[in-house]
C-alpha cells in the first residue's frame, strides 16, 4: 500500500491510499480518479513529505532518563528514596515473610522494604507489625 497527498486542478487536496504505484498510474490514466471536493477529474499528485523511518536506540528505551527534582516535594522524596536505600534491605516480594518473622522474633530485626499486596499490608498492620507505605516504586527488582 502507498499513500499520496492527491490535489485537483481547483486547489483541493486529498489524502488517498492505493495498492501500488503501478495501480495510482492505471487509475489516473482510466479517469477513475475525482476529487472529493468538487468532482472533477483533473487530479494528480501533490507535493508530499517523506516517511521516514528513525531507528530506536533500544538502550534508551530500557534506561529512561530521569531529570533532577524539581519541586520541594520532589526533593524530599528523592531524599527518603535515598537514605532508604542506604540504610534499607530491598527484599522484595517477601517483605510480608521477612517483616512477620521480624515481629515475631524469629528473625534478626533489621530495615526492610520490598512489595505487598494491599490485603497483605492490612493483615501485617492487624497483627502489629509497624509497617509504612513508600512514596516511591524501588528502583531495583531481585531475580
Amino acid at each position: 500500500m502507498i499513500q499520496y497527498t492527491l490535489k485537483c486542478d481547483q486547489g483541493h487536496h486529498s489524502d488517498s491510499w492505493f495498492q501500488s504505484a503501478a495501480a495510482y498510474d492505471a487509475l489516473e490514466k482510466s479517469g477513475h480518479l475525482s476529487c472529493a471536493t468538487c468532482g472533477t477529474t483533473k487530479i494528480s499528485k501533490a507535493l508530499m513529505a517523506p516517511r521516514v523511518s528513525v531507528s530506536e536506540d533500544k538502550e534508551a528505551k530500557t534506561a529512561p532518563v530521569l531529570r533532577d527534582p524539581g519541586s520541594d516535594v520532589e526533593k524530599a522524596v528523592a531524599e527518603l528514596r535515598r537514605k532508604v536505600e542506604e540504610t534499607s534491605d530491598y527484599v522484595g516480594d517477601k517483605f510480608v515473610t521477612e517483616a512477620r518473622a521480624m515481629h515475631l522474633g524469629e528473625k534478626a530485626e533489621r530495615s526492610i522494604y520490598g512489595e505487598a499486596r494491599l490485603d497483605q499490608a492490612k493483615e501485617l498492620i492487624e497483627e502489629g507489625v509497624p509497617l509504612m507505605p513508600l512514596p516511591f516504586r524501588p528502583k531495583q527488582k531481585l531475580t
